[in-house]
């Protein structure tokens, strides 16, 4: 087998691994954005889905419509939130991998 054959096997090796941690990372963030989302609903804030359709209902008066609740959950717990999803989604591929 030549070097470039070695090169190009393992290449395509990687491009497997790089796709199951993408995999991994993007099962536990989704999972995580599904229970995020019941959260907000328990807790009654909005949820990306009910701000983007005030927005497109309403434009962007819709914004004052909104608590103070909504704009932490929004821009400061939510992305937290899927943040550290992604960091146990990594996580679970270390687990998976080793």
């Amino acid at each position: 087998m030549a070097p470039a054959d070695l090169c190009a096997l393992l290449h395509g090796y990687q491009k497997q691994i790089d796709m199951l941690k993408i995999y991994c990372i993007g099962i536990i963030v989704l999972l995580i954005a599904i229970l995020a989302n019941v959260l907000a609903s328990v807790i009654g804030v909005m949820s990306w889905y009910d701000a983007v359709t005030g927005l497109q209902k309403n434009g962007w008066a819709s914004l004052k419509d909104w608590s103070w609740k909504d704009y932490v959950w929004l821009f400061v717990l939510y992305p937290v939130i899927l943040g550290a999803a992604a960091y146990y989604g990594l996580k679970l591929y270390d687990l998976i991998v080793k």
